[in-house]
């Protein structure tokens, strides 16, 4: 039996407005991210994902305004990232209207803050994002801060961590590739997997829905991404796009998908 795929369209914003940054540098301004949540909503997508990318990095902390324009336009489950850093300000978010919660800096830097979000909100919505970049020599680092300070975990001992301090749904994402449209790293994709027990999300380097299938049979629970759903074309023209129902469905006979939606826990 066939299991529907989860397609999930990311959303990074950085001082309110929505950007799409290279490799984790910079941040090309695309616009207003309540348009591309209304436009999500009239393309019936049925998990959003925002992170504010510099949250963290620049210390403001969790933008509550932002989250709350997002609750109230929003028709799908949303996940919200970014300067998340304790059990209060996460179940703040949720309280809001936010289904999970995106853990990055605060779980490399203080891993209890999984358990005490986990403890707070419930596994479920607890997300850990491992952001990964290959090493020369093999494997992969793992780093916070936008890729700018090392966490001194690789990406297969930051998923274990992530779980066994209480996370129900890994993101892992990949540095090198954001925003390249070169494809998911596949095998780091198939080592987190393999690592760990609850279910992966991909991120990272799709460049077309031709690199869905792929990352599912690799071990992917979910595919995440960010570039393809906000811009389009050569030129890379701003144009909020989602596969049709059908095409997602299509995803279950082209992978062989092991590791679905409910088949971990």
């Amino acid at each position: 039996m066939s299991v529907f795929p989860r397609v999930i369209p990311v959303l990074l914003v950085s001082e309110g407005y929505l950007v799409k940054p290279l490799r984790f540098k910079g941040g090309q301004y695309i616009g207003d991210p309540i348009n591309a949540v209304r436009i999500f909503n009239e393309k019936q997508v049925d998990e959003l994902l925002i992170c504010d990318i510099d949250a963290s990095a620049r210390k403001r902390g969790v933008n509550y305004t932002l989250i709350e324009e997002i609750a109230s336009e929003a028709f799908m489950p949303v996940g919200y990232g970014g300067g998340v850093a304790s059990a209060a300000e996460a179940q703040r978010i949720t309280q809001i209207g936010i289904e999970k919660v995106i853990l990055g800096a605060a779980a490399a830097t203080r891993p209890e803050t999984i358990s005490e979000i986990s403890a707070a909100l419930g596994s479920s919505s607890t997300v850990v994002s491992v952001d990964a970049r290959k090493r020369l020599t093999g494997g992969w680092d793992t780093a916070i801060l936008r890729g700018r300070q090392k966490t001194g975990l690789s990406a297969i001992a930051a998923a274990r961590r992530a779980q066994e301090f209480g996370a129900g749904e890994i993101m892992v994402s990949s540095i090198d590739r954001e925003n390249t449209f070169s494809g998911y790293d596949l095998p780091l994709i198939e080592a987190v997997s393999g690592a760990v027990t609850v279910p992966v999300i991909a991120l990272g380097g799709a460049g077309s829905f031709a690199d869905f299938a792929p990352a599912l049979k690799a071990g992917a629970s979910a595919v995440a991404a960010s570039s393809i759903f906000v811009l389009n074309g050569k030129h890379r023209a701003v144009l909020i796009s989602y596969p049709t129902p059908a095409q997602i469905r299509s995803l279950a006979n082209k992978s062989t998908l092991n590791n679905t939606q409910g088949s971990k826990s």
